[in-house]
């Protein structure tokens, strides 16, 4: 769940670009939106800074999420995964 509206569009767009063969759920409420897909998805630095016109480190998002269920783990600093399930240590 985002909190912020262009940080929203702008994840929900990067989220589409990096995940083409994922639907890409959203639901739009008063204060929040919030973005998921089933299973796990993506989201790339490059297609979050394309999307936003401006460049930004992935951290930078994590105080607009206002809640999110699962985990999510980084990539070095290039790449962020959401998933439900545990995974191993790939």
């Amino acid at each position: 769940m985002v909190s912020d509206p262009v940080l929203a569009e702008a994840i929900l767009e990067a989220a589409q670009a990096d995940n083409p063969d994922r639907e890409i759920l959203v639901e739009d409420h008063v204060g929040y939106v919030r973005i998921h897909a089933p299973g796990r998805f993506r989201l790339t630095r490059e297609s979050l800074e394309r999307a936003l016109g401006r460049p930004i480190r992935l951290p930078e998002i994590e105080p607009h999420l206002v809640s999110f269920a699962g985990r999510m783990k980084y990539i070095g600093d290039d790449e962020l995964v959401f998933y439900l399930e545990k995974e191993d240590n790939r």
